[in-house]
């Protein structure tokens, strides 16, 4: 129903148009499959936070405790015929963080994989920027069946490359926590922080970047999923 006074049959076709704002109907979280990525993202170094604590720092407990808890995670995606690549790369990315730590003798190196991912990661979408492929269009143009003619849109462009800094904005803010804790070899903190995060650092990102993405859209332009590519 309308909040406006009237019969909406009174109104004329182009004033409904002109209400309607396609650019506010999306949802970035919905687009990229809710809180479900976040949540299973979580549950490994939930894992690995639990068995340290309950060990009182055994490393080989906590990878035990976060491969337990990523193979349930594992077990999950495949009964619901979901593609399991996530949790297999989260895995293995255990698997080899723990064998670092083990090598080096020091408990606080199995997140050095964790921090040089992340600054990896902003270094990656920082440049991506740059060059004018933002990752978040990549991403959701995959998703929505645009592709790449976003690229076309200045209005597109502008509101993917701004929302894209949100994205490097949170692997920075991990770097920066990550290595102040590595450096002061603060291994229980560690665990603690890179549960703290995973979850409420994506949510939040994702919820910050969707509002960014819409709100940098001029208005009246028809939406990510109709970019206005120059004919020619």
């Amino acid at each position: 129903m309308s909040d406006l006074p009237g019969d909406a049959a009174d109104r004329p076709p182009t004033d409904e148009r002109a209400d309607a704002d396609p650019t506010r109907e999306e949802s970035l979280a919905r687009l990229l499959g809710g809180g479900r990525a976040a949540v299973e993202g979580s549950v490994p170094p939930v894992g690995f936070l639990v068995g340290w604590l309950a060990s009182d720092g055994d490393l080989t407990a906590s990878v035990v405790w976060s491969l337990a808890a990523s193979a349930v995670v594992l077990v999950l995606s495949v009964v619901q015929r979901r593609a399991p690549r996530a949790v297999l790369i989260g895995m293995l990315a255990t698997a080899v963080a723990a064998m670092i730590a083990q090598q080096t003798g020091e408990a606080r190196n199995f997140f050095l994989v964790q921090l040089l991912s992340n600054a990896a990661s902003a270094l990656a979408w920082s440049v991506s920027i740059a060059v004018r492929w933002p990752f978040l269009g990549l991403i959701v143009g995959g998703l929505i069946g645009t592709r790449t003619r976003w690229r076309r849109d200045p209005g597109l462009l502008r509101a993917y490359s701004r929302a894209s800094w949100v994205w490097v904005a949170q692997y920075v803010v991990r770097v920066a926590v990550f290595s102040v804790l590595w450096w002061l070899d603060e291994a229980t903190w560690l665990a603690i922080m890179r549960v703290a995060l995973t979850y409420p650092l994506i949510i939040a990102c994702v919820a910050i970047s969707g509002w960014v993405l819409f709100a940098s859209i001029p208005r009246g332009h028809p939406g990510i999923r109709a970019p206005q590519v120059p004919l020619g």
